[in-house]
Order: C-alpha cells, then structure tokens, then sequence
C-alpha cells in the first residue's frame, strides 16, 4: 500500500521532461560503473533515478534563474547554450556523485568512497578536487532537498515476489529473482523501443500524435507496471504453465488489467525476440 501511494503520488507530480536522462547511454554508464564497483543491484536503480529527478530540478532551477535574470536585465541574462554548456561541463561528475549516494543508501553498505570516485573521474581525464567531490554531491542533495531515499522498481518487484508467495503462487522464487532482475535491466537498457511499442499497441496505430505521447509519460514512469510487467515476463519465459494464475494474481494486487500487463510483457518479449534474431 505504501509502495503503490508512493507511485500514485509521483505520478501525479510528473515533471514535464520525465524520463529524458534515463536514455540507453547513460543507464549504461551507471550501470557498468556499478559493476565495476562491484555494487548491489538496488544501487544502479537507486543511482538512475536519483539522477534523472536532480537533473530534471537542476535545469528547472536554472530555467526560472534564467527568467528571472531576464526580468531584471536582460542584456546580463544567461543564454540557452551557457546552460547547456554549464549542465554538459558537470554531468559526468554528477553521475559519479549520484552513484555515490546511492552507494551510501544501500543495506549492504558498499560505500564508494572519495578517493575511488577521484580515481575514476582521472582515469577520464577530469581533474577535480576532493573539494569539488563534496561539493558536488551537497549540490545534489540541496537540489532534492535531501530526499534522495525514493524506491526503485527492484523493490516493487521483490515485494510483489513476496506477496505472490505469500498468495499461494509455487513459483521457482530464486530464478524467478535472478531472471526479473536481468529483465529489469533490459527494460531500463531498451526503454524507448519498448515503451514505443507499448504505445503504439494502446492506441493501435503505428504513428502516435504529440499529445498521445504527452499523455503516455505516466505510463512510461509507473514503476509498479514497470514491476508487473517484468514479473509477468519472467512467468512466462521460466513458468509458462503457471502464468494465468499469476496475472490473475497481480491484478489482484494491484489493480493493473489483465490486458496490461499482457500488452506489456508482449512488448519485452517482442524487443528480447527482436534483439536476439541475426
């Protein structure tokens, strides 16, 4: 219930540009940086979007700085390429520092600590200062006003794991984590092919409108659908015999139509199928 209003609740708040830094590139970043820190899987989610949501309060911040400087003088204001420029200059350092702080929130406590950080980012060339570290991630938490503690689909996932167990479903429960787990990877890896799927089976046709795909961002950024779908995935792949009962079951749950969650693992499975054919 608490996961669900949480969702409910970010939905309803959605910033405009939702999903713009979770492209394939950067989700691939963080998550190779997260293997080589050989960090738990919650932490790569967790990094993701803490990310995304700074990035997205960060260029608002500068937005309204930037009407605000127009109001005043607008010979002085700060031009669209200088914002760029400033976000571009930063964002490898505030991807690290990202990754560091959800490394602090894990349970399992595998800290990324100043020195490994400083290390990495001068193996790319970049010279900044322990200084400029702090700095650095004291920017994003002031950004999120420290809010920074926001659930992942990994826990969506795992508590619905939970709760189909408890339900009664005899699912094979560690292979059945090992494979929703890499399947929340691909979704996170392939995000634009399969939500433009997604999409385009919801309102059947092949050439979505503006405003068509303005409204689908709520979908796009529902972590328990997100959640669903991928345990439905995983159902079908690994335990296809007991995949009705278990859609039955998450509709159960949490109220998401049978059709849904159908459309949804259609989608994952048509771009798994599309990605692996020569």
């Amino acid at each position: 219930i608490h996961l669900a209003t949480e969702n409910e609740q970010y939905l309803s708040e959605l910033p405009e540009h939702a999903g713009y830094f979770k492209e394939t590139r950067i989700v691939e970043f963080i998550f190779l940086l997260s293997e080589k820190w050989r960090l738990d899987q919650s932490t790569r989610y967790q990094a993701v979007e803490l990310l995304e949501r700074f990035m997205i309060k960060q260029i608002e911040q500068m937005c309204n700085d930037r009407g605000d400087a127009k109001g005043r003088d607008q010979g002085q204001r700060s031009s669209w390429s200088s914002v760029r420029d400033q976000i571009t200059n930063t964002f490898v350092l505030r991807l690290v520092s990202c990754v560091q702080l959800a490394s602090k929130l894990s349970l399992h406590y595998s800290r990324v600590t100043s020195d490994t950080a400083l290390k990495f980012l001068q193996s790319l060339k970049y010279s900044y200062t322990k200084q400029e570290l702090l700095e650095s991630e004291l920017a994003v938490l002031n950004t999120l006003h420290f809010h920074i503690n926001v659930s992942t689909p990994l826990a969506y996932v795992e508590l619905l794991l939970e709760v189909l167990g408890y339900n009664g479903c005899l699912l094979p429960a560690k292979p059945l984590h090992q494979l929703c787990v890499q399947l929340l990877d691909f979704c996170y890896l392939t995000r634009e092919t399969i939500y433009d799927t997604l999409l385009k089976i919801a309102i059947e046709n092949s050439t979505p409108s503006k405003l068509q795909i303005a409204k689908f961002l709520t979908v796009k950024e529902d972590f328990m659908l997100l959640a669903v779908g991928v345990i439905s995935t995983g159902v079908f792949i690994l335990s296809p015999g007991h995949w009705e009962q278990v859609v039955e079951h998450l509709n159960c749950i949490t109220g998401i139509s049978p059709q849904s969650i159908l459309e949804f693992s259609y989608a994952v499975v048509r771009r798994i199928v599309g990605s692996t054919t020569p």
